[in-house]
C-alpha cells in the first residue's frame, strides 16, 4: 500500500472523459432560481436506475459500507499492480488532507489514479464505487457537477487543461469491518468519505462541492442544475425569517470570499450572524434541510445520524448571509452564506468571476459559479489525521479561482 505523503505528478496524457452524457441517469428536477437562459425546467423523462446505488429510504449505513467495499474491491481488481499502488494509501496517510482542493488538478496534485488514464471498463468500475456510496440524489448531484466541468471544457473559452479530469484514491483497505476512506474529485469536486464498518458510521467531512455553470444542457438535451436543492432549501430558510431575524443574519450586499477554502487549515469562525437558539423549531428544521445537502449524500440512516448530531448543538451554531436576498440569477453576483457550529461548518460562496470559462448566453460567474465546503470541526477525516496545509500553486487561497492562469501571489 502506498504510504507516501505527497501526491504524484499528473500524467502527461490529457485524455478527456465525457461524463456529461454518460453518467447523468435521467437528469434532475430543476427550477430553483428564475433565469432567462437557459431555462431551469427539466426536459428529461428517463426512468433509468443505478442498480448498485443506495436509493431506498430504509437503506442502512451498514449496507452502504458493505456495497461500497465490494465495489471498491471490484474496481481494484481491474487495475494493474502499478495502478493499484497508485490508488491505495495507508489509512492514516496525511496525503488525504493535502490532495483535494477547489483548484484545478494542474494547480494542486490529487491522490490516486486519474480516470482519464483508465480503460472504459476501469472507469465504469470506478464510477460504481460512487454509485454504491451515494444515494440516487447524491449521485445525480455529483455527476451533475462533473458534467458541468465537461460542458465547460467543450463549450467555454477556458484554456484550463484539467477540466473533466477526476481522481480516485482509497485510504485504508476497503472493508465492511474496519475504517477506510474514499477520496474522489477534480476541480469543482472533492469528496472525502470515511466508512467505518466497526461502528457502522460514514462521514463526508471534509467535502467540497462546486458548480460552473449553475444550469447547462447536456448532450442528450437535458437541462441540468446540480445545486437546485441547495438554492431551494437556502431560500426556504431565508424566506422563513422575520425582518428582525434577517437584520441579524445579513452581513451586507457584497458577496464574501471563502474563509475556510478546501484543502486549507482553518480556525472556524463563530458568533457572526444569527444563532440557532434564536430560531423557531420550524426554522431549525429548514436549516437542517440546508445542511442535509452536504451531510445527506448517502443513505437515509447515515443522513439521519449526522443531522441528529448537528441538531444537538444547533443552538450554539451561527448562520450569516451576504449578497442577494431573492433567488434570481439574472440579478447581482449571487449569495454567500456560512453555517458555523461545534459539529458543522458550511460555506457557500458565489465566485464573482468566470475564471475565463465564458459561454455565450450562460451564467458562468456569480450565481453560476459556486464553491462550497463542508467540514466537521470535531470530526474531520473521522479524526484519523489532522488537516495539513495544501501544497501546490494557489493551494488553500481563500476565494482564489484560477482559469488557465495562476492566481495572484502576494
Amino acid at each position: 500500500m502506498n504510504s507516501r505523503t505527497s501526491a504524484r505528478p499528473l500524467s502527461p496524457r490529457r485524455v478527456r472523459v465525457a461524463f456529461a452524457s454518460a453518467l447523468l441517469a435521467g437528469g434532475l428536477l430543476l427550477g430553483a432560481c428564475a433565469t432567462d437562459a437557459p431555462s431551469t425546467s427539466s426536459a428529461s423523462t428517463s426512468t433509468s436506475t443505478v442498480s448498485s446505488s443506495i436509493a431506498a429510504d430504509d437503506a442502512t449505513t451498514a449496507a452502504t459500507i458493505s456495497t461500497s467495499a465490494a465495489a471498491a474491491q471490484a474496481f481494484l481488481d481491474t487495475l494493474s499492480d502499478e495502478q493499484r499502488e497508485q490508488t491505495t494509501y495507508d489509512y492514516d496517510d496525511e496525503t488525504k488532507t493535502t490532495s483535494w482542493s477547489n483548484f484545478p488538478v494542474t494547480f494542486v496534485d490529487r491522490a490516486g489514479v486519474n480516470l482519464a488514464d483508465l480503460s472504459d471498463e476501469q472507469r465504469a468500475a470506478a464510477m460504481k464505487v460512487l454509485e454504491a456510496l451515494l444515494s440516487d440524489e447524491g449521485y445525480a448531484t455529483v455527476t451533475g457537477i462533473m458534467g458541468g466541468d465537461e460542458y465547460l471544457h467543450e463549450k467555454s473559452t477556458s484554456t484550463e487543461e484539467s477540466l473533466g479530469q477526476y481522481y480516485i484514491a482509497f485510504f485504508g483497505d476497503p472493508s465492511n469491518s474496519g475504517a477506510w476512506e474514499i477520496q474522489f474529485g477534480g476541480h469543482h469536486l472533492g469528496i472525502n468519505a470515511t466508512l467505518d464498518g466497526s461502528t457502522d458510521e460514514i462521514t463526508f467531512a471534509p467535502t467540497h462541492l462546486g458548480i460552473q455553470p449553475a444550469v447547462y444542457t447536456d448532450s442528450d438535451g437535458n437541462e441540468v442544475q446540480p445545486f437546485n436543492g441547495i438554492y431551494t432549501t437556502a431560500f426556504a430558510f431565508y424566506d422563513s425569517l422575520t425582518d428582525e431575524q434577517r437584520a441579524v443574519l445579513y452581513q451586507g450586499s457584497a458577496v464574501a470570499d471563502m474563509v475556510c477554502a478546501p484543502g486549507s487549515i482553518c480556525d472556524y469562525p463563530t458568533g457572526a450572524g444569527i444563532s440557532g437558539a434564536d430560531l423557531t423549531g420550524e426554522q431549525k428544521n429548514l436549516l437542517l434541510d440546508v445542511i442535509a445537502n452536504w451531510v445527506g449524500l448517502a443513505d437515509e440512516e447515515t443522513t439521519s445520524r449526522a443531522l441528529s448530531e448537528i441538531e444537538a448543538t444547533l443552538d450554539t451554531t451561527y448562520i450569516n448571509w451576504s449578497g442577494a436576498t431573492a433567488c434570481d440569477m439574472t440579478k447581482g453576483d449571487g449569495i454567500y452564506f456560512q453555517i458555523s457550529g461545534p459539529d458543522v461548518y458550511i460555506e457557500f460562496a458565489a465566485q464573482k468571476g468566470s475564471a475565463g470559462a465564458d459561454v455565450d448566453g450562460v451564467t458562468t460567474a456569480g450565481w453560476g459559479h459556486v464553491h462550497t465546503i463542508y467540514r466537521d470541526p470535531s470530526n474531520d477525516y473521522a479524526d484519523s489525521v489532522t488537516q495539513q496545509a495544501a501544497t501546490g500553486m494557489g493551494a488553500g487561497v481563500p476565494g482564489g479561482e484560477p482559469g488557465g492562469q495562476p492566481p495572484a501571489r502576494s
